[in-house]
């Protein structure tokens, strides 16, 4: 699922300055496996044009990475994508898309950090590549809602069934989307920015 060619974003995007009025800045990575759809995400939400990383793939890439259910994908990301989205007039989100092959997973690490919160896109027809993904996030203590990616011919599966295959907590926040559509993107990344609202608050509770 490719933002190349995508007629999902009307009109022109916002200038590359920050609003006036912007008073907090949030850093949210993007996560998921190989062609799960994180550069579409980021650059479908954007209001700046996104800066991407992404390179024609080759011949040396066949039997190295997984491209089950994106083989028509003719270029990969192999550092990082970055967007911008001002939330309200005082909240800008910085977003940092991640590569999903695994031999790049080694830049993970950085993207991660100061990271507030991230989104981690699954495709159900890969389920399995979701578990290292989340595993990492884990590990640094970085707070994740799942965004589950339509594609035309993945199995669709009730949210229960889901969160036992995922191995998440009941807290954890399931939400369907379409990464090619602007509006899809903005709700997963708000259920998001609500989920680290209410962890905030029961720390404060606490």
């Amino acid at each position: 699922m490719d933002f190349n060619g995508s007629d999902t974003i009307p009109g022109p995007r916002t200038e590359d300055h920050l609003p006036h009025t912007a008073e907090t800045a949030v850093k949210i990575v993007i996560v998921g496996g190989f062609g799960v759809g994180k550069t579409t995400m980021v650059g479908s939400v954007s209001d700046i044009r996104p800066l991407t990383t992404e390179e024609t793939m080759t011949q040396a890439g066949i039997g190295v990475d997984d491209n089950y259910g994106s083989e028509s994908k003719t270029a990969t990301t192999v550092a990082m994508d970055f967007g911008r989205i001002s939330i309200t007039d005082k909240l800008v989100l910085y977003l940092f898309g991640t590569p999903g092959q695994e031999r790049f997973w080694f830049l993970w690490n950085g993207l991660f950090e100061g990271a507030l919160g991230a989104v981690v896109l699954i495709d159900t027809r890969r389920l399995e590549v979701s578990f290292d993904v989340m595993g990492r996030l884990e590990e640094r203590g970085v707070p994740f809602v799942v965004a589950v990616n339509s594609f035309p011919d993945a199995p669709r599966y009730p949210v229960d069934e889901l969160r036992t295959a995922l191995d998440l907590t009941p807290d954890i926040p399931i939400i369907d989307c379409d990464v090619r559509r602007r509006a899809s993107s903005k709700d997963v990344l708000m259920t998001l920015m609500r989920f680290l609202h209410s962890i905030a608050l029961s720390r404060v509770l606490t």
